[in-house]
């Protein structure tokens, strides 16, 4: 009793000690809030007015040219990301790459895929590239399916490899935004930061899905006729064979058809792995003996999925041009068509030979892109002198620097968005 006595006095005695300190270490907490408080108050153009520190994302600026005049990072929403993938077949390798390095930006995601009708040589050397890429391995935001599936062409097995792409995306890095399947005969209009610009100002939820439910011709030469795609049980690729019964246009849901290129949301490509109510799986099912099903699967999941079927923008992004009436292939672009790419306001186009002249000019007037290199952005500080590389010195990832491009693809998009186009262009 007495030692808690005792100790409890000495308690009381270090209380009243330290009641002196207590006035002005409160005041000295005030005077430290309130100095915080002002360093958060900015200027009517985004400046601190109490510029006691430098965030990253401003500082980074000063070391980019300054002919290239970044947006400053606090007057723009947060980019969104990219999930893109990109597929080839035998011979495509060097063409992939290409259009891999267009399409480069720190801040997205990429799976790349040869199918097993690529020799393993062709594999292995977009495997190494991949694999020992500088700022590929520095961010680690571009992975190959180095397990190659058999894909035939109008085929299910198309369907299934985007699937598994996209299954792969969700798992490697689920915080993008909109997945992006194209070829390697595809190729950017505009630069990455054009593209992130612009989508940064966008509902996160649309999906750019060219799409209508006037079939037409296809229901008697795609939806009626039963086909089979040995690329599902088969070693060796083998186009795709008929059987004799035919089948009538189904009742349970609506078929829709549209272009097999698409940038579709996050959310809506979660619903078609996970598919909670069932209809992406059962859709599916119907359209693995549907010839040309990359251009009717996922047009026909959306359309008819209550939650989705009103966020579609009726357009795959693309320029492309076709006979009349279209045959199965588009034209090979070149030279000639270059000014009507641009015009177009559209991000991508296809189909374009390896090596093409245009792409040359793509590169130079469109994407400021040297032989071999990155497309350079606001992530890229490096000096451009004798044909250096501005990407082989890194900056902030997010600031964007915004091209022509940009207002090109602006132009593109309201005219999409407007509500004449919009709600009129919606499943039906």
């Amino acid at each position: 009793m007495k030692k808690l006595k005792s100790y409890y006095s000495h308690l009381r005695h270090h209380q009243t000690v330290e009641l002196k300190w207590i006035f002005p270490l409160a005041i000295g907490s005030i005077v430290s809030l309130f100095l915080l408080f002002l360093t958060t108050l900015t200027s009517s153009d985004g400046t601190p007015l109490l510029p006691f520190y430098r965030s990253f994302s401003i500082s980074s600026s000063v070391f980019i040219e300054s002919k290239l005049h970044p947006l400053p990072v606090s007057s723009l929403p947060p980019p969104p990301r990219f999930a893109y993938f990109i597929s080839g077949s035998n011979g495509d390798g060097n063409m992939l790459k290409r259009t891999l390095q267009a399409l480069y930006h720190p801040h997205n995601y990429y799976v790349v895929h040869l199918d097993l009708e690529s020799p393993p040589d062709e594999r292995m050397d977009l495997q190494n590239y991949v694999s020992t890429h500088p700022v590929f391995v520095q961010f680690g935001n571009v992975k190959m399916i180095s397990k190659a599936n058999l894909v035939t062409y109008r085929g299910p097995t198309m369907v299934a490899n985007t699937l598994h792409a996209a299954a792969i995306l969700l798992r490697e890095g689920g915080d993008w935004d909109w997945f992006i399947n194209l070829s390697a005969s595809d190729y950017p209009l505009i630069t990455q930061d054009d593209l992130l610009h612009t989508f940064s100002y966008l509902p996160r939820d649309l999906n750019f899905i060219d799409h209508t439910s006037n079939i037409g011709w296809k229901e008697y030469q795609r939806a009626k006729p039963i086909i089979v795609d040995p690329g599902l049980y088969m070693t060796k690729k083998a186009d795709v064979f008929w059987v004799t019964q035919r089948r009538s246009v189904p009742t349970a849901f609506k078929l829709f058809t549209g272009s097999a290129w698409m940038a579709l949301s996050k959310p809506f490509v979660d619903y078609c792995i996970w598919g909670w109510d069932n209809l992406p799986r059962t859709v599916l099912m119907y359209y693995a003996n549907f010839l040309s099903s990359p251009e009717g699967y996922f047009h026909t999941v959306i359309c008819n999925a209550q939650e989705f079927r009103n966020t579609t923008v009726n357009s795959d992004l693309h320029f492309i041009t076709w006979d009349n009436p279209p045959k199965q292939h588009p034209h090979h672009l070149n030279l000639a068509d270059m000014q009507r790419m641009v015009d177009s306001n559209a991000p991508f186009a296809r189909k374009f030979r390896q090596d093409d002249p245009v792409l040359d000019k793509i590169d130079s007037e469109l994407l400021s892109k040297g032989p071999g290199m990155l497309v350079p952005g606001g992530w890229c500080i490096g000096k451009r002198d004798n044909g250096s590389d501005p990407c082989s010195d890194i900056g902030n990832t997010t600031v964007l620097m915004p091209t022509p491009g940009a207002k090109r693809l602006e132009v593109l998009i309201s005219s999409l968005l407007s509500n004449e186009k919009f709600r009129s262009n919606q499943c039906k």
